[in-house]
């Protein structure tokens, strides 16, 4: 049997593409977004009562991923990379039918112009992602303080230190009032280190972009430290 799953909203978050986007949510704080619900739900029907809860489950479709790409093994980045699982051992993207799940903080609902929208905290999905339901987190059955996660127990530490050069910090500066955590968003995504896992151990110097909302970053990386060399974007240089 096959069954059809229509949107409820959209994300709008500062990751433009895969390669930026954190493993899991919560690891990069200034990394916050928005949800915005599609007609018919975005009626305050729909959401009367949520205010009452502070985080919420989010499910979503890997829009991202080509629809014939899954796999029954993957490759976990908590391993390194080199040790295979399968599949439903880990939150790999490259899944039967492409769904994921998000634990996020509800900041708080917006309804304005025949318009909602839910602001989130820190949040792990491409802007643009199709969110196909909403479901409220509940601490007495959802959080299991007792429970053990395998390869992933703990929070990943930071593997890169970041600094800014002069032309960047220069970049930052101008950006402060639009964009007052960018600063924080490209560190805390940067220190994660957000290239592959075999790509990790390679300590030679390589230079690598990222986009952050409208903004190309370009940094280079050598001994596990990562220099922020340019930041490009349409408020700055028209592009």
């Amino acid at each position: 049997m096959t069954y059809q799953i229509d949107p409820i909203g959209i994300i709008r978050s500062p990751y433009s593409e895969k390669f930026a986007v954190p493993r899991q949510p919560n690891l990069v704080s200034a990394g916050k977004g928005e949800l915005h619900l599609l007609a018919p739900y975005n009626d305050p029907t729909s959401i009367k009562g949520l205010e009452q809860f502070s985080h919420l489950w989010l499910l979503f479709l890997f829009h991202h991923i080509d629809p014939e790409k899954w796999r029954l093994t993957v490759r976990p980045p908590r391993l390194g990379g080199n040790k295979t699982m399968g599949v439903f051992a880990s939150r790999s993207p490259f899944r039967p039918n492409h769904i994921g799940l998000s634990a996020v903080e509800l900041k708080d609902i917006i309804i304005e112009n025949k318009q909602i929208i839910l602001k989130l905290g820190s949040l792990d999905l491409i802007d643009g992602t199709p969110i196909i339901d909403i479901k409220p987190y509940l601490p007495y059955c959802d959080s299991h303080p007792n429970a053990f996660a395998g390869y992933a127990q703990s929070t990943p530490d930071e593997k890169l230190t970041v600094e800014f050069s002069q032309k960047a910090q220069l970049v930052l500066d101008l950006q402060k009032q639009n964009y007052p955590q960018l600063t924080e968003l490209i560190t805390q995504v940067i220190s994660q280190d957000p290239r592959p896992a075999y790509k990790q151990n390679n300590n030679s110097e390589q230079t690598y972009g990222i986009t952050l909302y409208h903004f190309n970053i370009k940094w280079k990386i050598a001994n596990n430290h990562a220099i922020i060399e340019h930041i490009y974007g349409k408020d700055i240089d028209g592009k």
